[in-house]
């Protein structure tokens, strides 16, 4: 239990009703979950406002209301705060309440479209092998050292983050690396957070469905940077031209990496294969497991991350030589008859394009590419005849399938995407929404050393239709499909 008073500290306050010195049990923004003695917080969120929840929460036990308005019925027995941003308030009182863990970690937030997975679980991994106790946060699940927790978010929201961050203070850990998304900045979940450092990826098409515009996009993005410490760092990738950008209003130590242009931490491909990449970092030369140019900007960024935590040169890239590539990301399989198929996550045009550069980088230019591709119903339809282009762009044929349709019209997914194909593409064009069938389909059209894409879906264990999750796992798929055609 702690006081309403502590809880509050930091949290910038309009009015109060009633007394902050109460013991308060938990913390809820979910009025379902409140209890007795819990401070019920009243956020406004894009389909429910909170407000229209405190007398609910009151009836459940709420003995405390952070609002932005104060009923005007009130009870008695009742403590009411204002606040200009509920939202905001609920971020720093999630802090409070857990003893502000991030303060007592060093906790690296990664953000641009791309490859924030992919760096932040190298950097747990990297850091893991070099003998440190650590958590990690991501799209695909959350860890703590060894233990794994489920991953609902790209971001939890604040209070959820913060009783992870607390339970990684408990376990001993000293590095936490979380992906930070533009709709955590936006919606306040990283509210009170303290970073020792922050990274930007890339910024490319995507989430306009709910920034609206790519400029508010970047705004998104860049927020994060403007909220660092002088006591962080920052570091950008220069080779987009949107990084500089990011580093505009900071207060943190300004760093740079890239492949192309003259930066603070550089790295050139000396080879790309299959079965990983030859790099020099530094001119130091290095061999990874991973494979492709974007994976040499993660690379990249995860051992200028190290070296800004002040870790050992030596350390870092003999650790880095040995990590595997992250589950769901460019991961292949290779069947008897030497047909090579690939599932990556891509589910932008800008990753889907990086992963097509990357085949056509590594094939000898004799076999065929076979591009698998969806688009995520209730999400940025913008990119749906785009993604569908670039496919025909880069393939010798393409499937349009389903990815995860939610509430939507597999069939109206496909009409969209279908837009962005022209009439000559469109001869070596199928469209298949079954998504099993379309894998099918693809192994089928298939030819000894040919190499089929499956994109969109990466690590995802389910395909969501009609607000029902429905077990699919493209890499199996397509595994037991090659199996049984005999491929």
């Amino acid at each position: 239990m702690k006081l309403l008073s502590d809880i509050l500290y930091k949290v910038r306050l309009e009015e109060v009703v009633g007394s902050t010195h109460m013991a308060i049990t938990s913390v809820e923004f979910d009025s379902r979950k409140v209890k007795k003695g819990s401070l019920f917080v009243a956020t406004i969120g894009t389909a429910v406002d909170g407000h229209s929840y405190i007398q609910k929460a009151i009836e459940l036990g709420a003995i405390a209301i952070v609002c932005e308005h104060i009923p005007e019925q009130r009870d008695e027995n009742v403590s009411y705060v204002k606040v200009t941003d509920s939202g905001y308030a609920l971020g720093v009182i999630a802090c409070n309440f857990y003893d502000n863990p991030s303060e007592k970690l060093k906790l690296v937030g990664v953000t641009g479209t791309n490859g924030k997975t992919t760096t932040v679980t190298l950097l747990f991994n990297l850091f893991k092998a070099m003998g440190y106790s650590v958590g990690l946060l991501s799209t695909v699940q959350n860890k703590i050292n060894n233990t794994v927790i489920p991953s609902t978010h790209t971001t939890p929201d604040a209070l959820s983050l913060n009783a992870l961050l607390h339970e990684m203070v408990e376990q001993s850990c000293e590095f936490v690396f979380m992906e930070v998304s533009s709709h955590a900045v936006v919606q306040n979940r990283i509210a009170g957070i303290s970073f020792a450092g922050g990274v930007f990826s890339n910024i490319t098409h995507d989430h306009l469905d709910y920034h609206k515009t790519f400029d508010e996009y970047i705004r998104a993005k860049k927020r994060f940077f403007d909220l660092l410490p002088n006591s962080a760092f920052a570091l950008v990738n220069k080779d987009d031209k949107n990084g500089l950008v990011m580093m505009q209003n900071t207060r943190a130590k300004k760093n740079t990496y890239a492949l192309q242009t003259v930066a603070d931490f550089k790295c050139r491909i000396i080879e790309n294969h299959l079965n990983g990449l030859l790099l020099n970092i530094d001119n130091q030369e290095l061999w990874v497991k991973l494979i492709g140019t974007f994976n040499a900007y993660n690379v990249l960024a995860v051992y200028a991350t190290a070296i800004l935590l002040k870790q050992d040169k030596t350390n870092i890239l003999t650790s880095l030589s040995n990590l595997n590539s992250v589950e769901g990301r460019f991961q292949y399989v290779k069947s008897p008859n030497g047909v090579i198929g690939i599932v990556d996550y891509a589910h932008t045009p800008d990753a889907l394009k990086n992963v097509l550069e990357t085949i056509k980088d590594i094939r000898t230019g004799n076999e065929q590419v076979i591009t698998l591709v969806g688009c995520g119903g209730d999400r940025d339809s913008a990119k749906r005849p785009v993604m569908a282009a670039i496919a025909c762009e880069y393939s010798n044929r393409v499937i349009l399938t389903s990815d995860n349709p939610r509430s939507e019209d597999p069939e109206e997914i496909l009409n969209q995407m279908q837009k962005g194909i022209n009439p000559v593409d469109a001869k070596k064009t199928l469209r298949i929404s079954d998504r099993r069938e379309a894998i099918k389909t693809a192994c089928s059209l298939s030819n000894k050393g040919d190499i089929i894409l499956i994109a969109g879906k990466g690590h995802e264990k389910y395909q969501e239709i009609k607000g029902v999750k429905h077990d699919f796992d493209d890499l199996e798929i397509l595994k037991e499909t090659i199996k049984t055609l005999g491929i």
